[in-house]
């Protein structure tokens, strides 16, 4: 097979790493507005309940900052970068043909609009509504399944980066030269 023929990065095959974002992202942004709307239904106001002893307890907080509740004076700030996250994964996303990759940004993208939903939506609204927190680690923090999805899917970008593994190709104009061959799959290209 020449060069010409190799496959190229835009098959089938890439796009599927496209959908497993989605699919990804979908997942982790159900399961965490369905755990809110849950806790805020059944627990909210209630005592907080036990999970682990008193290491781990469900205990719904409303959180107007970051981790940690830090920040709780520029919420709006937080809005806009959960905002810009998402923006930026959906472009990168046109040329995502990594499987880890697609795990890595589905789980951020999914936190991220879960949060984003919450200052949306939430009271007092106009991009500075409360995000509800409810799973209590004693003496850590307050989280929620989205802070999770957040935190896995920054842990494995972290980790995808070290090893050096790619999104996709580089960019779109080295397939127009018809650079596709295996010289660019290797480390030093953007990402």
């Amino acid at each position: 097979m020449t060069r010409s023929d190799a496959p190229r990065s835009d098959t089938p095959a890439g796009r599927r790493r496209v959908w497993l974002l989605w699919m990804v992202a979908g997942i982790a942004y159900a399961i965490d507005l369905g755990s809110k709307l849950a806790v805020v239904e059944g627990l909210e106001g209630q005592a907080p309940v036990p999970v682990i002893g008193t290491w781990m307890e469900l205990r719904v907080q409303r959180n107007p900052g970051a981790a940690f509740g830090l920040g709780e004076a520029t919420t709006i700030v937080f809005t806009l970068i959960a905002a810009a996250v998402a923006v930026a994964i959906v472009r990168v996303s046109r040329r995502l043909t990594s499987t880890p990759w697609a795990l890595a940004l589905g789980l951020l993208l999914g936190g991220a609009l879960g949060n984003l939903t919450d200052r949306l939506f939430r009271s007092p609204g106009s991009m500075r509504g409360a995000v509800v927190d409810f799973i209590a680690v004693r003496d850590f923090s307050v989280m929620n399944l989205a802070d999770w999805a957040i935190t896995c899917g920054g842990a494995l970008v972290i980790l995808l980066s070290f090893r050096g593994e790619e999104l996709g190709p580089a960019s779109s104009s080295s397939d127009a030269r018809g650079d596709s061959g295996p010289a660019r799959q290797g480390g030093g290209g953007a990402s």
